[in-house]
């Protein structure tokens, strides 16, 4: 079984921020594909489908995202799912809008949401599909993650959504060494 988990902050008032853009993306991809990711376990809405073969764990954990890591540790013990199947959808500060790329582990860089996945999980090597969300240093970050996209960088936002159907399918199909080469 795969694990796809895009991350963000769970209520209204928090729709398309940069922060929810794992929920964005994943609410993109399930529209697509049919997919209602509206079962609530663990902390967390979740949704598992068969696609392309693949057993698929969809997940949106529901508690702030510096507390993604306490969600997804529940569903990987309970599911028995391998570190290898996990892929986390996250917001980067350090990519243009418009840019994304595929990492197999790594540094959380700062972010707060991979820092509670790496002590949840006792891991950093993790697979990500970081979203570039670009990066206003006359803006405290907080308010920067939590501010939502402007109608121009929805416009952006929307170009990556798009393509983000294929990253998710090629890492449901090929190997992901494969996957980073064909995107990055």
């Amino acid at each position: 079984m795969k694990l796809v988990v895009g991350l963000g902050n769970p209520g209204k008032q928090y729709e398309n921020t940069r922060h929810n853009i794992g929920f964005m993306l994943l609410d993109k991809y399930s529209q697509i594909h049919n997919i209602s990711i509206d079962k609530e376990k663990f902390g967390g809405l979740y949704a598992i489908e068969t696609l392309y073969g693949e057993k698929v764990l969809f997940l949106k954990p529901q508690e702030y995202i510096n507390l993604s890591g306490n969600v997804l540790k529940r569903f990987v013990d309970y599911y028995d799912i391998a570190i290898e199947d996990i892929l986390i959808i996250n917001d980067d500060l350090d990519l243009e809008i418009g840019t994304f790329k595929l990492k197999p582990g790594g540094s959380s860089a700062g972010h707060n949401g991979l820092k509670n996945i790496e002590l949840n999980l006792g891991t950093n090597e993790y697979k990500r599909f970081k979203v570039g969300i670009s990066n206003d240093k006359r803006m405290d970050t907080k308010d920067y993650v939590l501010g939502k996209f402007s109608d121009d960088e929805m416009k952006i936002v929307n170009k990556v959504l798009d393509i983000s159907k294929n990253v998710l399918d090629d890492f449901l199909n090929i190997d992901f060494e494969k996957v980073m080469s064909k995107y990055n």
